[in-house]
């Protein structure tokens, strides 16, 4: 980082900081606290604040480059409001049309050293990651990396990223590619595990259940609950645990 960077950072973080704690409202922040098991550090800002800090930072700074934004965002996510990771996001939200591979690494940077919440990841993967696929970028085998990451949110990212393709890709493909994340500890990734497989049940449902089947015993019942959860009461006997 250049110090005429480290220095326009710096004032860009003040602006943001600023202008969001000056729109706190403890009352929202205990009001969203409850969807937030992994803790919830915000001002309580209404929705479209971090928008409009988005407007003033690109007012004040109209020629921020992508990898600047990338790296502003670190330091956004370091800060810890809840607010600043999302204006970070929106920023970058705002450049789809420069997004490269380098931005691929800033993004997964982002997973691994920033994002503590579900919300974050999952405004990530509907924002940003499906570009990277959909601008061919990458191709969704490039995210392997992403699954053997040690952050649960990158790994949770990738499930959720691949909704994405669940019309378009076969689905024995993308099941496939995310086996290995049945088996995953953490539960932020059972979750993405069980949506991702519940969508792609609705669309062909026989490789959903073969892996459901293969996996009853083993794979987190959360994963087995999501994935099930739009299947009928018989239907979802088949993954039952086996008795002992």
């Amino acid at each position: 980082m250049h110090i005429t960077d480290a220095k326009m950072y710096k004032s860009i973080m003040q602006t943001a900081i600023d202008y969001l704690s000056a729109k706190a409202d403890p009352q929202n922040v205990i009001k969203y606290s409850r969807y937030f098991k992994e803790g919830y550090d915000a001002w309580g800002c209404a929705d479209g604040s971090s928008k409009e800090a988005v407007k003033l930072i690109e007012t004040r700074h109209p020629d921020l480059s992508i990898q600047q934004i990338i790296e502003l965002g670190d330091l956004f996510f370091k800060q810890g409001k809840y607010e600043m990771g999302s204006t970070a996001i929106l920023l970058l939200n705002n450049r789809v049309k420069d997004f490269d591979k380098d931005t691929v690494q800033g993004v997964k940077g982002w997973f691994d050293h920033g994002v503590t919440n579900w919300a974050h990841s999952d405004i990530l993967c509907t924002m940003i990651t499906p570009v990277f696929i959909q601008k061919g970028i990458i191709g969704y085998h490039d995210l392997q990396d992403w699954i053997k990451s040690s952050s649960r949110w990158t790994r949770r990212a990738v499930p959720v990223t691949l909704l994405c393709l669940r019309k378009t890709e076969k689905p024995e493909n993308l099941i496939k590619f995310l086996e290995p994340l049945m088996l995953d500890t953490e539960r932020v990734v059972h979750q993405g595990m069980g949506w991702f497989l519940r969508e792609l049940w609705k669309i062909l449902p026989l490789p959903v259940e073969d892996l459901l089947y293969k996996y009853r015993n083993t794979a987190a019942r959360l994963i087995i609950q999501y994935a099930t959860e739009k299947m009928s009461k018989e239907q979802k006997e088949r993954f039952r645990k086996d008795k002992k």
